[in-house]
């Protein structure tokens, strides 16, 4: 079957669209998940699915599943992602996924081609884990990873629910979690990273996806004056965790390969600039490929700060916010990627993603896989992030013929 073209303009001027609701002064966007601007979102993404016929569906963690039908019965080909973003986000991580989706669906019910499975896209809730933790959350509640009332309780640093939020914007809907009938599933994204562009290639042909670990410390230590207090005699809970910084980034150079290790988040109590830090919240993001190699650096992790802490006299605690072993993507799926690929003359390679995505939950129900188009720069999480126009149309064209030959493949 020869695949239509997609309509590239207009999948742009989607990007630009959505990117208008929450956009921030001097470019970006702020659209955090199950705030007003999310709503404002989702609104705008689900008329957009009922404008082409797709029958849209809300579940009890607020996923929305837009649903167009085919020839035949049985579970669809599953397309999307998910619009929320973090603070200071760009047009495309997550929103590219699901308008790349809906101009497929678009592109195909034009050129009046029907597919033999039903198509779907799909607006996962919270996964970014900005607001809420952890990342992820819609995808990991919609295939039974999480159970729904342990997310729904799950409280931002406010300390609003996610049920009080989907409940206040209209988006806490009855389609049940947990049990989903999915065919296969195809997700779309921005690498988010420098290796494309760095290598001259247009895809990559993504493979799985690694491990990642969040932890939060506390450190507990005594306050005091920073002129009076002998340096042998103070309990210095900064002092504890730049230490524990400065040891992930050694650990993961002593690891080497694909390990990875970001203190991406310090609170100091009481913050001030002539007084001992009686109090130190940090983060610690521990990536592998390799689900050993990570336990491994967990394991080492521990250790030292307890060491380190037993060492400054003070107390230390830690808890976990997120933990995702590696995953690895449907073979099948992987190959049919790099076969499309091969097909409309795309330069690609095989690769890990970094970052976690909704594809790696939906691979626990159905064979996944991920396509990535170049990030300019590798930069992501930024108001600066871009991904070229006809990066953009050249991966949506073959999202397009992946699935196209899985809604068709003999039953």
């Amino acid at each position: 079957m020869t695949a239509p073209q997609i309509n590239g303009p207009r999948l742009l001027e989607s990007l630009q669209a959505l990117g208008q609701i929450g956009a921030l002064p001097g470019g970006g966007v702020n659209r955090l998940a199950l705030t007003d601007a999310d709503r404002q979102g989702r609104d705008w993404t689900a008329a957009r699915m009922r404008a082409l016929g797709m029958r849209v569906e809300v579940d009890a963690i607020g996923n929305i599943i837009g649903t167009f039908p085919g020839t035949g019965e049985g579970p669809p080909v599953m397309m999307g992602s998910h619009i929320d973003t973090v603070r200071t986000g760009g047009l495309y991580d997550g929103n590219y996924g699901v308008l790349a989706g809906l101009e497929v669906v678009a592109t195909l019910r034009e050129a009046g081609l029907p597919t033999r499975r039903p198509l779907a896209v799909a607006v996962f809730t919270n996964e970014e884990g900005a607001r809420f933790q952890p990342d992820m959350m819609g995808s990991l509640v919609y295939v039974g990873g999480q159970p729904l009332q342990e997310a729904l309780a799950t409280c931002d640093a406010d300390g609003v629910s996610v049920q009080a939020e989907l409940q206040r914007i209209g988006y806490q809907g009855t389609t049940p979690v947990g049990a989903p009938l999915v065919d296969s599933f195809v997700e779309l994204h921005i690498e988010q990273g420098p290796v494309l562009e760095q290598m001259g290639l247009q895809i990559g042909v993504v493979e799985g996806v690694q491990g990642i670990s969040w932890t939060e410390f506390t450190v507990e230590g005594q306050s005091n004056h920073a002129g009076t207090t002998p340096m042998a005699l103070r309990h210095d809970a900064a002092l504890v965790a730049a230490q524990v910084a400065v040891f992930v980034r050694e650990l993961s150079k002593r690891m080497g390969g694909r390990q990875l290790a970001t203190v991406g988040a310090v609170r100091l109590s009481p913050n001030l600039v002539n007084v001992i830090a009686q109090k130190a919240v940090f983060t610690v993001d521990l990536r592998n490929t390799d689900s050993a190699a990570l336990a491994q650096a967990e394991a080492d992790l521990q250790a030292y700060a307890q060491q380190v802490a037993q060492a400054e006299g003070v107390r230390i605690s830690s808890r976990a916010l997120a933990r995702f072993e590696p995953v690895d993507f449907d073979p099948l799926v992987v190959d049919l990627v790099e076969q499309q690929a091969q097909a409309l003359g795309c330069s690609h390679q095989r690769m890990p993603s970094g970052a976690g995505h909704d594809a790696q939950m939906l691979a626990r129900v159905c064979p996944s896989a991920m396509i990535f188009v170049p990030s300019v720069g590798g930069l992501s999480h930024n108001v600066r992030e871009h991904t070229e126009p006809a990066d953009l149309q050249r991966g949506a064209q073959l999202l397009l013929q992946v699935v196209l030959a899985l809604a068709n493949r003999p039953a």
